[in-house]
C-alpha cells in the first residue's frame, strides 16, 4: 500500500512540472533592435558594447514556462565568443499561446573603449562589426539556436 501511495504522489507531482517542450518549436523572436550600447566611462575612456533588445512570441497552443535565454556576441570573422547575456526569458508561471512576452535587453560585458567621441568609435577604422547569436532552452533539454543577427551600427542610449 505505501508503495502504491509513492508512486500516485510521484505521477502525480511529475504531472504538475509542465510539459517538455523544444524552444526552436513554440518561440519565435520578435521585435529586434540591435546597436551599440554607451556603457559610460571605463578607466577614462568611453565604452560602446554590442546590445540586442528582443521579445518571445509563443506560438504553440500551449502555455510555455520556464525558459532561459543566451546571447553569444562575436566580432565578424571571428569564431571566439565576445562576451554573451544569459537570462531566465520566462518564469514559471508561463506565457499563454499566442502572446508576447516583454522586452528583453541583452548586452555583452565586452566592447571598444577609446578617447574618442562614442560615434567617432562607430566609425573608426579599427572597428570591426558584431553579430549575435540567439540560444533557447526549456529545462535540461540542450540549447537551440533561435536566431542569429548583425549588430547595427548605430549607438544606444537605452
Amino acid at each position: 500500500m505505501t508503495r502504491l501511495v509513492l508512486a500516485v504522489a510521484a505521477a502525480l507531482l511529475l504531472a504538475g512540472c509542465g510539459h517538455n517542450f523544444d524552444v526552436e518549436k513554440v518561440l519565435t523572436v520578435t521585435d529586434v533592435h540591435t546597436g551599440w550600447y554607451d556603457a559610460g566611462i571605463v578607466e577614462g575612456k568611453n565604452k560602446l558594447v554590442p546590445s540586442i533588445s528582443l521579445k518571445l512570441q509563443n506560438i504553440s497552443g500551449e502555455p510555455v514556462e520556464s525558459v532561459q535565454i543566451n546571447a553569444i556576441f562575436r566580432r565578424m570573422g571571428d569564431p571566439k565568443g565576445w562576451g554573451e547575456h544569459f537570462v531566465r526569458a520566462i518564469d514559471a508561471t508561463g506565457l499563454p499561446p499566442g502572446q508576447t512576452g516583454g522586452s528583453l535587453v541583452l548586452r555583452s560585458n565586452l566592447g571598444y573603449t577609446g578617447t574618442q567621441s562614442r560615434l567617432q568609435l562607430l566609425q573608426n577604422k579599427e572597428f570591426v562589426d558584431a553579430k549575435v547569436e540567439i540560444f533557447g532552452k526549456h529545462g535540461s533539454r540542450t540549447w537551440q539556436k533561435l536566431a542569429e543577427y548583425t549588430i547595427d551600427r548605430q549607438l544606444l542610449t537605452q
